[in-house]
């Protein structure tokens, strides 16, 4: 499978660099890599992570990354990282739903 980023979670990724980047611009390039690396692991094993509660269906899921949920939906070719949200944000269903 292919793994495919919305540009919602790009934008947030890079959100999240660049607060990351105010302290420590080499922790936030090391942030942006380890994230992408570890989404990768998705294309062998979409079903890793767990099924998001707030929705409780089988193909949108999320995989914890630190303190950082990074949600996305199976589907039949793709793996589609949805967003990233901190595990202590409220996450707007609308947003997950594209």
């Amino acid at each position: 499978m292919k793994v495919i980023w919305s540009p919602l979670a790009i934008d947030r990724a890079s959100e999240i660099a660049e607060y990351i980047s105010l302290d420590n611009p080499t922790a936030a390039k090391q942030w942006i890599d380890n994230i992408f690396e570890n989404v990768l692991i998705l294309q062998t094993n979409p079903k890793m992570g767990r099924k998001v509660p707030e929705i409780n269906r089988n193909e949108i899921r999320e995989i914890i990354f630190g303190n950082y949920r990074i949600i996305y939906r199976i589907e039949t070719f793709n793996i589609s990282i949805l967003t990233i949200r901190h595990t202590k944000q409220i996450l707007p269903v609308n947003e997950i739903m594209v």
